[in-house]
C-alpha cells in the first residue's frame, strides 16, 4: 500500500506542473444510448487512467446541464457504500437524466434530473465499482486516503479534457460513505490550490461548496430501499453489450457483470470507522460551503444522529444560528426540515420529508429544490415563498 501511495503522490507531482491543453473528448462523446429518448444536452462517458503501475482506469459519465450548459457550475456526484455504483445509483436511479424503462431495454426521462441547474458528472470510484478496474490485483485494495488520491488525479485529468469546466464553481455531492470521499478529497483540493500559490501546481480548483447525504456511516450501503424493479431493469440495461459500447464502457471484456454494488473491492475496515467531523470543521473553518441533509426516514443512518453532529460543530466553531430548526416547503407541503448557521449558509442541515437513505430517489422533486438552493446559496423555501 506505501508503494501505492508514492506512485500516487507521484503522479500528483505531475499533474501538478500539467499545462491545459484543450483537446476536444470526441471519442467520449456519447451519440446516443440504446433506447434514449431524444435530449438536447450532450453526454460523455469513458475512462480516465489514474495509475498506470497499476493500470488503473475509472469510469464516468458526464452530462451537460439542459440548458445554458456554458454557464452552469460543474457538480461531481459519488455514491458510497464503499463499493456502490455512481452510474447505477445516482446517474440512472437517483438525479441523472434517464431512469431504466419497465422492460430494462430503454430509458425514459427523470423530470426531476440534477442537470436541469447544473453540469453533472457522476464518477464510478474506487477500482472494483462498476467498470472501473485495475490490472493487477492489489490494485484493489483501497482505503480512504487511497480513494481521496485517485479521485484527486482522476479531476486533475478530466479537466486536461474538458478544459472548458475548470473555472467554472465546482461543487462536490454524494451520499452515505461519501460523508468519506468528500470531505477528504476537498481537503486534497485545497492542499492542490495551496500549491498553486506557491507555484507548484499549474491549475487550481474552484471549489465553492459540498453537499452531502448523511454523516455517521452504520452499515454498508445497499439497495435493498430500491424498488426490486427497477433495480433489476437497470442491472438488465447496463449488462447489454450495445448500451456498453455506447457508454465506451468495459472495453477491456471484463470477467465479470455490471453490479450496483461491488465485492471485488477490499476496503480497509478501520477507515470506516473514522470520524469525519475534524474534517469538515477544518473546511467550515477554509469558508468551504457545507450543506448536509438527511432522509427523515432513513434507517441506515438515522437523522438524529447527523443532526446532533451537526449541532456539536456549530457550538464548537461558535457558528451564529441563521435559520433555527424549522419547516421548509416544497409546492405549498413541508418538504422537510432546516437548520443554518453563518449569514452565507455556509453550514446548513436539512431533513427531507418522505425520504430514506437515497433521497433523490424517494423524493426526487424535493431533493432537486435542495440541491438548486445549495447551489445558489439560497435558503430553502419557506411557507412565504
Amino acid at each position: 500500500m506505501a508503494q501505492a501511495r508514492g506512485r500516487l503522490y507521484g503522479l500528483l507531482l505531475l499533474c501538478f506542473s500539467c499545462k491545459w491543453v484543450s483537446t476536444a473528448p470526441t471519442e467520449h462523446l456519447i451519440s446516443s444510448l440504446p433506447g434514449q429518448p431524444q435530449v438536447s444536452f450532450r453526454q460523455y462517458s469513458g475512462y480516465i487512467n489514474v495509475d498506470e503501475s497499476a493500470g488503473t482506469n475509472l469510469f464516468y459519465y458526464f452530462v451537460e446541464a439542459q440548458s445554458n450548459a456554458s454557464s452552469q457550475p460543474l457538480a461531481l456526484w459519488l455514491n458510497g457504500g464503499p463499493g456502490c455504483s455512481s452510474i447505477g445509483g445516482g446517474a440512472f436511479t437517483e438525479l441523472g437524466p434517464f431512469y431504466p424503462n419497465g422492460k430494462g431495454d430503454g430509458l425514459r426521462i427523470n423530470p426531476y434530473s440534477w442537470n436541469k441547474v447544473a453540469n453533472v458528472l457522476f464518477l464510478e470510484s474506487p477500482a472494483g465499482v462498476g467498470w472501473s478496474y485495475s490490472r493487477i490485483p492489489a490494485g484493489y485494495r483501497y482505503n480512504d486516503a487511497r480513494v481521496a488520491n485517485e479521485s484527486l488525479v482522476f479531476l486533475l485529468r478530466w479537466f486536461q479534457r474538458f478544459p472548458e469546466y475548470s473555472e467554472r464553481p465546482l461543487f462536490l455531492t454524494g451520499e452515505s460513505y461519501a460523508g468519506h470521499y468528500i470531505p477528504q478529497l476537498a481537503l486534497l483540493m485545497a492542499r492542490h490550490n495551496g500549491r498553486m500559490s506557491r507555484g507548484a501546481a499549474a491549475f487550481g480548483f474552484n471549489l465553492h461548496g459540498i453537499l452531502m447525504g448523511h454523516l455517521v456511516e452504520t452499515s454498508k450501503e445497499g439497495s435493498d430501499e430500491v424498488d426490486v424493479c427497477i433495480d433489476h431493469e437497470l442491472t438488465r440495461y447496463l449488462n447489454h453489450p450495445t448500451v456498453q459500447r455506447a457508454l465506451h464502457a468495459n472495453l477491456t471484456s471484463l470477467p465479470y457483470a455490471w453490479e450496483a454494488c461491488s465485492d471485488i473491492v477490499d476496503y480497509k475496515y478501520e477507515d470506516q470507522l473514522e470520524d469525519m467531523l475534524p474534517l469538515l470543521k477544518d473546511l467550515v473553518k477554509s469558508r468551504v460551503r457545507i450543506w448536509i441533509f438527511s432522509g427523515d426516514q432513513d434507517s441506515v443512518v438515522p437523522l438524529t444522529g447527523t443532526r446532533s453532529q451537526l449541532t456539536t460543530l456549530a457550538h464548537h466553531l461558535r457558528l451564529k444560528t441563521m435559520i433555527p430548526y424549522s419547516a421548509w416547503y416544497a409546492n405549498g407541503q413541508v418538504g422537510g426540515w432546516v437548520e443554518a448557521y453563518e449569514e452565507s449558509l455556509g453550514l446548513v442541515y436539512a431533513t427531507v420529508r418522505g425520504a430514506a437513505h437515497m433521497v433523490p430517489y424517494a423524493q426526487p422533486e424535493r431533493a432537486l429544490i435542495l440541491f438548486s438552493s445549495f447551489l445558489h446559496a439560497q435558503p430553502l423555501p419557506s411557507r412565504s415563498s
